[in-house]
């Protein structure tokens, strides 16, 4: 059983803010997300979190707007369905539309800005309750799993790594978002010019809206775009406080 000293250090570890991190560290880790982003294999696994990501991210927009969420269904494709209930048109599902692709690195800029106050650990259990509150609306097996599993390895790493550990994974993590959120923008277009998803979150809006699809893939990519370099300032800070620089 712990003891209070020891929940004590905890909440400590919690909410205090840990040393920054090598630059070098930094930097690794940005290298090590490009590679899984720019790489067949390692995407086709990774790509999942992105998913819970982009569901979420609807998910969390239908309840915001009113919406009634019926459910959340991640497959081992990596693709996903959220279903929600409510006007059909509107502001509400507009914007429940556009917060998919846009999710990922939103959730990345946030955790770079936790990052960047160096609250490594507040990050993680963030994230580990963010998956808990999902997995509630999950309605398929292999959703439950990839959120049992995504939560396990997040919190394993939270309570037992050192906190160098901790920074590596973390940074690992948030330099994924927000470079992973703008390669699924490049497939999606180009799966719609070959006329393969002709059900997209950009199609729908277009049918909502005056403006036509690629409007809508335009902007996804212009705001993970701004994402990634705000998010990416941000994580470089211990680099840029070493060259004597601020941002």
């Amino acid at each position: 059983m712990m003891s209070i000293d020891s929940l004590g250090e905890k909440w400590d570890t919690l909410f205090g803010a840990q040393p920054d991190p090598p630059a070098l560290l930094v930097l690794i880790t940005a290298a090590v997300a490009l590679v899984v982003v720019s790489t067949r294999l390692p995407w086709r696994i990774a790509r999942n979190a992105i998913t819970i990501a982009h569901e979420g991210g609807h998910a969390l927009v239908a309840l915001l707007t009113g919406r009634k969420l019926r459910g959340i269904r991640l497959h081992s494709d990596t693709s996903g369905l959220t279903l929600s209930a409510g006007r059909p048109t509107g502001p509400g599902m507009i914007l429940t539309l556009l917060a998919g692709y846009v999710a990922p690195p939103l959730v990345g800029l946030a955790g770079a800005w936790l990052l960047g106050g160096n609250r490594i650990t507040l990050l993680l259990w963030v994230a580990v309750a963010l998956l808990l509150a999902m997995l509630v609306m999950i309605r398929n097996a292999f959703g439950v799993v990839s959120l049992l599993v995504t939560g396990a390895l997040v919190f394993a790493v939270s309570w037992y790594a050192t906190p160098q550990v901790q920074a590596a994974f973390a940074y690992t993590g948030v330099w994924f978002l927000l470079l992973g959120g703008v390669r699924p923008v490049v497939e999606l277009q180009r799966l719609r010019s070959r006329g393969r998803m002709p059900a997209s979150d950009a199609d729908q809006l277009a049918g909502l809206t005056p403006f036509p699809a690629i409007f809508w893939v335009t902007v996804f990519a212009l705001v993970n775009l701004a994402a990634l370099v705000a998010g990416a300032l941000l994580l470089a800070g211990p680099i840029l406080t070493n060259a004597g620089l601020t941002i």
